[in-house]
């Protein structure tokens, strides 16, 4: 009986602690987000802060900034540094940085609808998914769509996304809305990846489809800049990790695990854009 109270009274003890330290703990993080909003405002009243959150490290929060970019922070908002946290920890070390982005880079593909994109599915069972961020006009993006049916019969799908890096104004952008506008959005865009004109084949409101097609290349340009492209092609994998360049398709597949190290072909190394 005296041991069962002893266990109970453990018990509530803990519970009671527990309790207590949350709120301690919010009250710091409210704290520190306070001092460091105040401090970065007065950088620059602007900044897009997106929130606030504690890390492992001691007195270091991070600081979450629209468009997906990652800063980290004293609790007093006095310090700043800019670059990727890493973690060591039995031999190892992990990128925390890096799991925060991709998680953020994953979801915000989720989100977007496969039938907004022009889809090359793979042959058979699919293995993994590549998004790929386009230009018709840039040279490596031509090099890489040459990799697609490679790819593809690897059981890899790739889903392009429209990237025209000059933004409206460039010529690449009037030739992605026609491709996006094709009642044959693949054939289309493998025509202009292979330097010939396109004609669209729209609905019969021209100006209307027009316009719709123009909406969905402006909104996949907005999510490539958001999630920091700069230069194309630039992949994603579906779990957010980002996959810089023009990479053959033996490549991907090795980086996805679809094939192994022993499967490497002689493939000459992928040039670095």
């Amino acid at each position: 009986m005296v041991i069962r109270t002893l266990i109970l009274t453990a018990s509530l003890l803990t519970a009671s602690n527990l309790a207590l330290a949350a709120p301690a703990a919010d009250r710091t993080l409210a704290e520190a987000s306070t001092a460091i909003e105040k401090e970065l405002k007065a950088l620059d009243p602007n900044i897009p802060i997106e929130g606030i959150e504690k890390t492992s490290w001691d007195n270091v929060y991070l600081v979450k900034l629209k468009g997906g970019n990652l800063i980290y922070a004293s609790k007093d908002g006095k310090h700043l540094f800019r670059g990727d946290m890493l973690q060591i920890g039995g031999g190892q070390v992990t990128n925390l940085t890096e799991a925060i982005r991709n998680k953020t880079t994953a979801a915000e593909l989720k989100k977007v609808d496969p039938k907004e994109l022009i889809n090359f599915p793979a042959k058979g069972k699919t293995k993994g998914v590549v998004y790929a961020f386009t230009d018709v006009d840039c040279g490596y993006c031509r090099k890489l769509h040459q990799e697609v049916p490679a790819m593809n019969d690897l059981g890899i799908e790739v889903r392009y996304l429209a990237f025209p890096r000059g933004g409206q104004q460039s010529p690449a952008y009037a030739k992605m809305v026609e491709a996006w506008c094709s009642s044959d959005r693949r054939q289309s865009i493998s025509e202009l990846k292979n330097g010939q004109q396109t004609v669209s084949k729209k609905a019969s409101d021209e100006e209307k489809a027009k316009s719709q097609c123009a909406a969905l290349v402006e909104k996949q340009y907005q999510l490539g800049l958001k999630l920091g492209v700069s230069g194309t092609p630039a992949m994603f994998l579906e779990n957010g990790q980002a996959i810089p360049g023009y990479r053959p398709a033996a490549d991907l597949a090795r980086i996805m695990g679809i094939t192994s190290e022993n499967d490497k072909s002689k493939d000459k190394p992928a040039p670095k854009k």
